[in-house]
């Protein structure tokens, strides 16, 4: 078994970016591409972003034992961790990399214990959360309110991250991420 890292926070956070971020760096990590039933956004590829199902699939999946864990994050749309791409990072001998809501961090956290790393990422402020979703144009207005929502309830279980970094400015949000990973990769 080797070691996962945990990246979880309210959409629009900043997360994806500081994640890709350390994906560049040589530190061997791999990104753990998340199962959903959602429908593309944008430019998003099944297999790169995400792997897209139908609810049915997902359900199949979900039935069949094949996620290492899976939440309703929205009323009928799931998203979860499919057990095979754990086993493929790790075959490289990667450590795995999750891009996942709160709940689903949680989950693996706790699954893997002392060789993972929960990281929550934060906005500096719902105004700046709501902000910055309206930025991305990825969304309509009431579903921006809805994720602004969310994020409200999302935050209430920062606590129980191993480390909560606040991503009012991105360069030093990343100088913490990865000065983070680090110290966990070089524990034994």
């Amino acid at each position: 078994m080797g070691k996962v890292i945990i990246f979880s926070a309210p959409s629009g956070s900043g997360k994806s970016t500081i994640v890709n971020h350390l994906l560049k760096k040589d530190l061997g990590l791999e990104f753990s591409v998340s199962a959903t039933c959602r429908c593309p956004r944008g430019q998003e590829q099944n297999g790169k972003e995400y792997y897209f199902f139908s609810q049915e699939e997902f359900k199949r999946k979900i039935a069949n034992n094949e996620l290492l864990e899976w939440e309703e994050v929205y009323p009928g749309c799931f998203y979860g961790t499919l057990l095979s791409e754990i086993d493929r990072i790790w075959q490289k001998n990667h450590t795995v990399v999750f891009d996942v809501d709160v709940i689903g961090g949680l989950n693996i956290k706790k699954k893997f214990g002392h060789d993972a790393l929960a990281i929550f990422i934060q906005a500096p402020s719902i105004e700046e959360l709501q902000k910055r979703l309206i930025g991305r144009a990825t969304d309509t207005l009431e579903k921006i309110e809805e994720r602004v929502n969310k994020a409200l309830y999302e935050m209430s279980f920062a606590p129980q991250f191993d480390t909560i970094i606040v991503n009012d400015q991105l360069e030093t949000a990343l100088s913490n991420a990865e000065k983070t990973v680090r110290e966990f990769l070089s524990r034994p």
